[in-house]
């Protein structure tokens, strides 16, 4: 007999890549802020920025990955 729940853990784990992935988002724009050395200091501010808003995307994926049905 199949599991009515049989595709939640799919829901689960895809949830937490993107929670992580979130993070990782965080952490690459604070590394891309500050240390990457270009001729243009605009561009990697911009860069920087760019990456970090990735973040509420990932986070909200997650969310809504965890709770699908609400």
């Amino acid at each position: 007999m199949a599991d009515s729940n049989s595709g939640t853990g799919s829901y689960l784990n895809l949830s937490n890549l993107c929670l992580a992935l979130g993070f990782i988002s965080i952490a690459c724009s604070i590394f891309i802020w500050n240390y990457h050395k270009d001729a243009d200091a605009g561009h990697a501010e911009r860069f920087g920025i760019f990456v970090g808003l990735w973040a509420p995307t990932f986070i909200i994926l997650s969310s809504r990955l965890h709770h699908p049905y609400k």
